[in-house]
């Protein structure tokens, strides 16, 4: 296990739209929460060696100056000195010189912005407040502290959104220069305020016809599609993210978080009170030779290069095409073997999920 993924649950406010494991801010709950955090890490790191360290929530930028302190302190007990890439996540409006400095010290190495629109409708419908000109001024001083290696999150498909809305919006994401971007078509989850109030999702086929346009813009901008979601500048592709996708181990410490360890996937608790409690297991699922295989297409067939076949044998000692039926889904040219990979046609992608219904 070379990754750890840390989960901050505390917000300054509460998005329409977020189903993530988050509450309102509260100083004296912070400060239970980061104590229970160090017993956490205590009970279930075992030493490894870490190479991707991901900081997510939440809103990790929400705590103050000194809270980030402190949790960079507990982090300190990680085993880092191999560390390649060390992601914070930031809501724009938190971003200042203070918070910045304490990252560079500590060793934090790349961004990530949940800008999600400049749009004033869209960003009033997700109950989120900053302009251009905010996020401008913010990423010339994340420039200026030395940042190299920032993300940006967009979001589209939100409903009353037209093809130019999206097309300007993402003119605007790309006149800041990010090494990174996540597009994501909003998803109404049951209970956040969005799905509490019966909002809709637009057209499937408006939907897709942004998705392609994303694609095509990106690819003329040279952002590299290297996962459905995300686009990246050559060498910027995220680390620690592919660790999911290539289906490996990882740590989840915190609230709500999620990992994967000795093929044991978990689910921590949501509830804060057991989690301070040191109460910080929901469930557990001990994962079968044939689950693995399962998560190997549903995770791989994510990224546009797909999946090593040579690597799959390796882990699983089993050719892949001796486990699951792809001959209907080959001949079809919805699945291309190109030497060592197998991947979904490009052109397939948007409806990726119904292709690995065929084959599962």
């Amino acid at each position: 296990m070379e990754s750890v993924y840390i989960h901050i649950p505390f917000c300054k406010s509460i998005c329409s739209y977020c189903d993530f494991c988050k509450m309102l801010y509260n100083g004296s709950w912070v400060t239970q929460y980061l104590n229970a955090l160090i017993n956490e890490i205590q009970d279930r790191y075992l030493g490894e060696e870490i190479r991707t360290l991901y900081i997510g929530g939440g809103t990790p930028s929400s705590l103050s100056i000194k809270d980030i302190r402190y949790l960079f302190e507990i982090i300190s007990r990680l085993n880092l000195n191999k560390l390649e890439e060390f992601t914070f996540e930031c809501n724009l409006n938190d971003i200042s010189e203070d918070l910045l400095q304490v990252l560079r010290e500590n060793g934090v190495n790349r961004l990530s912005i949940g800008i999600e629109s400049f749009n004033e409708d869209k960003l009033k419908f997700m109950e989120r407040y900053h302009t251009f000109s905010d996020a401008k001024d913010k990423m010339k001083l994340i420039r200026k502290m030395g940042f190299n290696n920032v993300n940006v999150d967009l979001i589209y498909g939100i409903p009353g959104e037209t093809l130019k809305d999206l097309k300007k919006d993402l003119e605007l994401i790309l006149k800041l220069e990010p090494d990174h971007i996540s597009t994501y078509s909003l998803i109404v989850e049951d209970n956040t305020k969005i799905g509490i109030n019966g909002v809709l999702p637009i057209p499937e086929e408006l939907d897709a016809s942004m998705y392609e346009y994303i694609c095509d813009k990106l690819d003329i901008k040279k952002y590299n599609h290297y996962e459905i979601s995300n686009f990246a500048l050559n060498g910027k592709e995220s680390r620690h993210n592919l660790q999911y996708w290539n289906n490996n181990e990882y740590y989840g410490f915190g609230l709500g978080a999620h990992g994967y360890i000795h093929g044991v996937r978990y689910e921590n608790t949501r509830s804060l009170t057991k989690y301070v409690k040191g109460e910080f297991l929901k469930s557990e699922e001990i994962l079968s030779k044939e689950d693995k295989m399962y998560n190997e297409l549903m995770l791989g067939f994510r990224k546009m290069e797909g999946i090593n076949l040579k690597d799959f044998f390796m882990k699983y000692e089993v050719n892949m095409q001796e486990v699951f039926d792809l001959h209907e889904v080959l001949r079809d040219e919805e699945l291309i073997v190109d030497g060592e990979y197998i991947y979904v046609n490009p052109e397939y992608i948007y409806v990726m999920n119904e292709i690995l219904i065929k084959i599962i």
